[in-house]
């Protein structure tokens, strides 16, 4: 199988301080998108009583939310890695 070279990519070394910080990172992005899909569909779209289908919409929002972040992570984070924090 041919090697794939994938251009900028950055080697992270993985070490009990970077699972750390990658860990904490996951836990408070995890934690602004599912807030934040909730806030929004308790506030403007009013699902207090969601159906089972606007439930799994608030996930999905929140679903979203983490795959925008780690897109935009790799501006700032390593290439190769979906944490915004340099190294991990």
């Amino acid at each position: 199988m041919a090697d794939i070279n994938l251009p900028a990519a950055e080697t992270v070394v993985k070490t009990a301080r970077t699972y750390a910080v990658d860990l904490i990172e996951r836990i408070i992005w995890t934690f602004l998108g599912a807030s934040t899909t909730v806030a929004l569909a308790a506030g403007p779209a009013d699902m207090l009583s969601a159906s089972f289908w606007e439930s799994v919409a608030i996930g999905g929002g929140a679903a979203v939310v983490t795959l925008v972040k780690g897109v935009l992570a790799r501006l700032v984070g390593t290439k190769n890695s979906a944490s915004t924090a340099s190294g991990v």
